[in-house]
């Protein structure tokens, strides 16, 4: 029975505040998409594949230790992307306005599971310098890893491509919408549950009953401002008949 008007107490709770909850809402929608579309900066992204193979001097198959040396020669190969002995001369080759720790920030490499292609991911704000940041650090690194590793088994996969239309990665404003909405709606329910927390006034039989802990005797019922305005003429006209017949029965005596 508890729990049965604890939901009672719950939906009127939401009900009689469903204006605030609404309104919350709508606001944290609005201030997103607001933000998502006029200050964020939009984040473009492009990327190369770059392969790594061991370089076969006989004709013969590849055997696992072939390909797990494959694998720890990719993960060597990711932090050299990154490193200031690459990035230092992407910068000098296109005149970047970056240092190389700006630039790092901007690259992210990964590789597919078991797999031989390592893939250099740019984000920037321009979508033609990520492709052209992209394609030179595939470039430099191809061309300095084999004084680098002394090895000759890296080459260029796919290099980055400008598309007509780019669309930026980041910022998604439904998403952040959506985000903003979720958001919203609990700021609006727990406004709505702390209004109803800190609201002490009594305002029907049972509140009475359930603060104060005694039972209820009885109840005055209020007078109605209808009743009090057509009581009021009929009181009037009795007034004005009383003094009429006292005016007449004086006027008799006169006479």
């Amino acid at each position: 029975m508890e729990e049965t008007i604890s939901l009672q107490d719950l939906f009127k709770t939401l009900k009689k505040n469903l204006g605030i909850i609404t309104l919350t809402t709508i606001l944290a929608i609005t201030i997103a998409g607001a933000v998502s579309f006029l200050f964020l900066t939009p984040i473009y992204e492009n990327s190369t594949q770059i392969l790594v193979n061991q370089e076969q001097t006989e004709a013969s198959q590849l055997t696992n230790q072939n390909i797990q040396t494959d694998l720890q020669l990719i993960n060597t190969y990711s932090v050299i992307i990154k490193s200031p002995a690459i990035l230092d001369q992407v910068i000098e080759q296109m005149n970047l306005d970056l240092s190389a720790e700006e630039l790092t920030e901007k690259i992210t490499v990964n590789t597919a599971e078991n797999s031989q292609v390592v893939n250099v991911i740019i984000r920037d704000e321009d979508p033609a310098q990520a492709v052209e940041i992209a394609n030179t650090t595939a470039e430099v690194f191809e061309s300095d890893v084999r004084e680098l590793m002394n090895v000759d088994n890296v080459s260029i996969l796919s290099p980055a491509v400008l598309k007509e239309n780019p669309s930026p990665v980041e910022p998604n404003p439904i998403l952040n919408m959506a985000i903003a909405a979720v958001v919203g709606l609990m700021l609006g329910v727990g406004i709505a549950f702390l209004r109803e927390y800190l609201d002490t006034s009594m305002k029907t039989e049972q509140d009475i009953e359930d603060i104060l802990g005694v039972p209820l005797l009885g109840v005055i019922s209020p007078i109605k401002e209808e009743a009090k305005m057509q009581s009021a003429p009929t009181t009037n006209r009795r007034k004005r008949g009383n003094l009429n017949g006292q005016e007449e029965t004086a006027a008799g005596n006169r006479a």
